[in-house]
């Protein structure tokens, strides 16, 4: 007897676990936007899984940006698998700001660092926008700004004052991806900015272009750190924040 309840609890357990997921999909699909996404991108995006052995009911996603170069690129995998795989890379359709992280409200920055996307937003004034947990602990410890600004999206459209826009048509795309990762489970949808890709050649242009501000090129050592092990590993590490708001990881 005792048994048997332990087997009924646990699929009460997996049952209601199931139903909070299908019913975040769900919920999204009220909203015509999220409607006309799959319409015209789910073939797609079941193609493009097909291609690189990925099944859309298992997919769990993580974003990488560069800023230089103005790309954003989309990596998934299989639920339980150990690698990500490059699916695709978007453009930048806008860009404000220059490299560096940002610090405050109102300087135009697109921030640099790691997030997760923490809100869903199918009614946006750029069609569909993913928003990202900035500031995070690592920008509210280096900046000193009474006001760090908030509201940090990739979005639709072509226009951006300290977001990742990558035109209307694309962030169906991504949005639908992102649906589909939550849906299926992930917790956490990681976002990784960096200012350049941060392979030797390209930190070392950016060691003679910036040589005058330590400071800076001491934050971008650290995102280089992660950059180089996700390199290998083709998943990003444990991050976490020490007391000057340095990234760190294991």
């Amino acid at each position: 007897m005792y048994k048997s309840n332990i087997l009924l609890i646990s699929m009460l357990i997996l049952a209601l676990s199931v139903n909070a997921q299908s019913g975040f999909k769900a919920q999204q699909l009220e909203f015509s936007r999220v409607k006309t996404a799959y319409k015209e991108k789910e073939a797609l995006i079941k193609h493009e899984l097909k291609s690189k052995n990925l099944s859309l009911d298992k997919i769990e996603i993580l974003i990488l940006a560069y800023k230089k170069e103005a790309k954003l690129e989309l990596w998934v995998r299989n639920t339980k698998q150990y690698q990500y795989k490059l699916i695709k890379i978007y453009d930048f359709s806008a860009f404000s700001g220059k490299l560096g992280p940002k610090r405050k409200q109102g300087d135009g920055q697109i921030p640099e660092g790691f997030y997760s996307i923490d809100r869903f937003n199918p009614s946006s004034d750029f069609y569909l926008s993913l928003g990202l947990n900035y500031p995070n602990a690592s920008d509210k410890k280096k900046s000193k700004a009474s006001d760090l600004g908030g509201d940090v999206f990739i979005h639709g459209s072509n226009v951006t004052i300290g977001c990742i826009p990558i035109t209307d048509d694309k962030i169906k795309e991504l949005y639908l991806y992102a649906i589909e990762a939550k849906n299926n489970g992930q917790k956490k949808i990681q976002v990784a900015i960096f200012p350049a890709k941060l392979d030797n050649k390209g930190f070392d242009i950016l060691n003679k272009e910036y040589k005058a501000n330590k400071n800076l090129l001491a934050f971008w050592e650290k995102l280089k750190e992660i950059y180089d092990y996700f390199q290998i590993k083709k998943q990003l590490p444990m991050i976490s924040v020490d007391e000057s708001g340095d990234y760190i990881y294991k």
